[in-house]
């Protein structure tokens, strides 16, 4: 079955349309705030009105070839839904591809069922740990990393950490209609009240529309339509949103929001409680960092004794990071 959707934008005098030759689309002129909405939105539709049952999807990339991405192993790991954008940001596409596939692709997040309206609820992607804090926050955690996910590749690449850090809470804590309440108290302890060039940051990319800074709390309204069809209802997500201020165990409330930034997205991605791992090219696009920059990062954390240890390895670009290991109580 073939399940691979394309959405152009391109430029008319009055701003850019959106052609999908898929259902013969083509839409007025928009302006460039709202065109990334439109696109995501656009290919949301096409996958939930032609949805398959898992076992009968398989790995687009491989039907055409593999073209999409350099030689590797080959198809491995389960068959996910892949948004890919070209460096200018004209053509969208939205596909099935294996997670293997997924990961060898330049531009390419993995959109989660959280996103896709799926009410399955999601898979554990670690095993079990001996740790309690593990378990206790496994399912924050893979909300946590699924929306880190979708904004890695729905913000541009050059969105700050701060910025980042608040369009998280932000999409996780929007109702339906994509109104967002952020009472005072949670912007100072994010150290973001009074912050407007976050807000700019964001309007600018074209996420949000900008708040009234005179009323309290900040009432936002989110103009990204793929987040306001969130699987999990807004509680579970709440909670998703409080754990990443708080991402047990690497918890860095006084840090810079670079830092937070990483220990968050290190945290997102924790399996157990002695060593894990994550590609490269996943760190620097979900932290808007390049990989000299977090791996500075990292040393700093090591620096914190927030890490035990980490290293890079460059034949298969993964990193690998310890935590320290709690010392043993001495006996009376």
């Amino acid at each position: 079955m073939r399940r691979i959707w394309t959405v152009e934008l391109r430029p008319r005098p009055g701003g850019p349309a959106l052609v999908c030759p898929t259902c013969t689309a083509h839409t007025p002129s928009l302006t460039g705030a709202s065109a990334r909405s439109a696109v995501l939105a656009h290919l949301a539709c096409h996958a939930r009105s032609d949805a398959l049952p898992a076992h009968l999807r398989s790995c687009q990339c491989q039907a055409r070839g593999c073209r999409w991405h350099p030689r590797h192993r080959g198809c491995a790991g389960p068959v996910l839904l892949a948004l890919t954008r070209d460096r200018s940001g004209r053509t969208w596409r939205l596909a099935d591809t294996c997670a293997a596939c997924a990961a060898a692709t330049s531009n390419t997040a993995v959109v989660p069922d959280t996103l896709s309206g799926s009410t399955r609820p999601p898979a554990s992607p670690c095993p079990s740990a001996p740790a309690r804090h593990f378990q206790a926050g496994l399912q924050e955690r893979v909300r946590v990393r699924e929306m880190l996910t979708y904004l890695g590749a729905a913000l541009p690449r050059f969105t700050s950490p701060a910025a980042r850090l608040l369009a998280l809470q932000c999409a996780l804590r929007t109702d339906i209609r994509g109104h967002v309440r952020l009472p005072a108290g949670l912007l100072r302890g994010m150290r973001m009240r009074g912050n407007r060039e976050l807000w700019l940051e964001l309007a600018h990319a074209g996420w949000l529309a900008l708040p009234d800074f005179r009323a309290l709390p900040v009432q936002v309204r989110l103009l990204d339509a793929a987040v306001l069809d969130q699987a999990p209802g807004r509680r579970a997500r709440s909670r998703a949103a409080d754990w990443a201020l708080r991402p047990v165990p690497m918890v860095l409330p006084t840090a810079a929001p670079a830092l937070r930034l990483t220990a968050l997205v290190l945290a997102a991605h924790a399996c157990s409680s002695a060593e894990d791992s994550a590609d490269m090219d996943i760190l620097t696009r979900l932290c808007g960092h390049s990989p000299q920059q977090t791996g500075e990062l990292l040393d700093r954390l090591v620096a914190t004794r927030t890490l035990a240890a980490w290293q890079h390895n460059r034949e298969t670009d993964e990193v690998v990071w310890q935590l320290p290991q709690p010392q043993a109580q001495a006996g009376p």
